[in-house]
């Protein structure tokens, strides 16, 4: 006889989560890495300075390389796109496609770095999503990375505020910081 395994309960959403130091924020990258999946989205929100390269090199690092990449992928490079735009990434389950749209300033500019493209194959990040003119994805997950202001005087502390529709409510359930 089959039993049914129980799905995990689904996280009421925004979900917020306090980041009182850098190793917090790698810690939820390394955390949203392991629920990831080809043709998703994560928009990362916030100001200059707030972590979202940060969040995004330690989610890029945690996803395993590709069998015969020489360099692995947890000591790999990870700069910020902000010059080139984009940063391709050869990982398992798909590669991953790091947008840094600080410096667009007309949404058409996108499509020549290759949106359309990322949506369809990878996992796709996307710093500074509000340049995109209203084309995120309706199913993409939302991290909005601010400063707290009620951090009693601890330089760096931030809190992520984590929002999306489609199944994320499950899919954050499982989230393991």
């Amino acid at each position: 006889m089959m039993t049914a395994t129980p799905r995990p309960s689904a996280r009421a959403l925004p979900l917020t989560l306090p980041l009182p130091a850098l190793e917090a924020t790698e810690r939820l990258g390394r955390a949203l890495a392991a629920l990831l999946r080809p043709g998703d989205v994560v928009a990362l929100h916030g100001d200059l300075g707030a972590g979202k390269t940060a969040l995004a090199r330690a989610l890029i690092r945690a996803l395993p390389g590709r069998p015969g990449n020489p360099v692995s992928a947890a000591e790999e490079e990870v700069p910020s796109p902000t010059f080139t735009l984009v940063q391709i990434y050869d990982r398992d389950p798909a590669p991953v496609w790091h947008f840094d749209l600080y410096r667009i300033e007309d949404p058409a500019e996108i499509r020549e770095l290759g949106l359309s493209e990322a949506l369809a194959e990878g996992i796709t990040l996307i710093e500074w999503p509000e340049r995109l003119g209203g084309r995120l994805p309706a199913g993409a997950l939302s991290v909005t990375l601010s400063y707290r202001e009620d951090a009693g005087g601890s330089e760096g502390a931030r809190e992520a505020r984590l929002d999306g529709a489609g199944d994320w409510p499950e899919r954050l359930a499982e989230l393991h910081l």
